[in-house]
C-alpha cells in the first residue's frame, strides 16, 4: 500500500511540473508572438514613412493642369533658359559669354543631346547652371500614352544621374506642347513642368536685331518672366551679350529658373503665373 501511495504522490508531482512546463512554453510562445507582430507593425510603419513623395507642382485651373509659365514677384528678377535638342557647335560660347557677365541660366536638355555632348553637360553643371529634362526623343507628349510619357521624362534624368549624379527637377514639354496628363505625369516623377512667357523666336532664324528686339520690347517681359531661346539656333549666340546687356538695362537680374520659382506654398493662376500663397 505504502508503495502504490508513494507511486501516486510522485505521478502528481510529474503532472504538476508538466502543468509548469506548459505555462511556461506558453508563456513564452505569447512573448514571441507578440513581439513578431510589433516587428511586423514597425516594419509597414517604416516603409509607410519612406515612400518617396512626388512633388507637388501645379495647380488645377478649371479642370486644366497648368505648368509654370512665370512667377509673381516684386522683385525685378527674370529666367533666362535655354532648350538644348540639337547640336552644340556654340555651346561653349554660350557658356564664355554667361560667364562674361556673372549670370546663370537654366539649360534643358533632351536625352539625345546629353548622350550625344556629354562634356558639354558636364561643363553647364560644373559652371553652375541649372540642367533641366527635356525628354528624351523630343517627341510631342500629350499624344504619347501615360507610361510612354514617363519613360521619355526617366530615360534622361537617368542619364543625366548617371553621368553626373546631379537629381534634375524641373521638366520642359517638347514644343511646349502638354495636356492635363503630361503635367500630372511630371509631377509623379518629381519635377515642376516649366514652360515661359517670353520667346525669343531665336528658331525663326530671322537675325540677331529680331532676337533682341522680340525679348526685349516684349510685353510679357516683367517681373517674374521666363525667357525662352535655343543654345543651337543660328543667331542665338551672336544676340546673347546684347540681350543679357539690355535686359540689365531694363534694370532686371537674370537668375536659373530653380531660384525663380517657389518650391512649396504657391498657387497658380489662368495665365500659369505662379503666386506665393500668403
Amino acid at each position: 500500500m505504502l508503495k502504490d501511495f508513494v507511486h501516486l504522490i510522485q505521478c502528481k508531482i510529474k503532472r504538476l511540473r508538466e502543468a509548469e512546463d506548459f505555462k511556461t512554453n506558453l508563456r513564452n510562445q505569447v512573448i514571441k508572438s507578440a513581439l513578431f507582430l510589433l516587428g511586423v507593425v514597425a516594419f509597414v510603419k517604416c516603409v509607410t514613412t519612406f515612400v518617396p513623395q512626388a512633388v507637388s507642382v501645379s495647380s488645377t485651373i478649371n479642370g486644366r493642369e497648368l505648368p509654370i509659365y512665370c512667377v509673381e514677384t516684386d522683385e525685378k528678377k527674370v529666367a533666362l533658359s535655354f532648350d538644348a535638342a540639337w547640336g552644340n557647335e556654340d555651346t561653349q560660347r554660350i557658356l564664355e559669354i554667361l560667364a562674361k557677365h556673372n549670370i546663370h541660366v537654366t539649360f534643358f536638355a533632351t536625352g539625345g543631346w546629353v548622350e550625344s555632348y556629354p562634356d558639354d553637360v558636364k561643363a553647364i553643371l560644373d559652371a553652375g547652371h541649372d540642367l533641366g529634362n527635356h525628354s528624351e526623343n523630343h517627341k510631342n507628349m500629350s499624344q504619347l500614352s501615360n507610361d510612354e510619357k514617363e519613360q521619355e521624362i526617366m530615360k534622361v534624368h537617368d542619364k543625366v544621374k548617371n553621368l553626373t549624379g546631379y537629381e534634375m527637377f524641373l521638366f520642359r514639354p517638347p514644343y511646349g506642347d502638354y495636356d492635363n496628363d503630361v503635367i500630372k505625369t511630371a509631377t509623379k516623377c518629381g519635377y515642376y513642368p516649366i514652360q515661359w512667357d517670353v520667346d525669343s523666336l531665336d528658331w525663326k532664324d530671322y537675325g540677331v536685331d529680331s532676337i533682341i528686339s522680340t525679348v526685349c520690347t516684349n510685353k510679357h517681359l516683367g517681373n517674374g518672366s521666363i525667357i525662352l531661346c535655343h543654345n543651337g539656333a543660328k543667331y542665338t549666340a551672336d544676340a546673347l551679350d546684347t540681350l543679357i546687356t539690355n535686359i540689365k538695362g531694363q534694370g532686371y537680374e537674370i537668375v536659373p529658373v530653380s531660384e525663380l520659382i517657389y518650391r512649396d506654398g504657391y498657387h497658380m493662376n489662368a495665365e500659369g503665373r505662379q503666386i506665393k500663397d500668403k
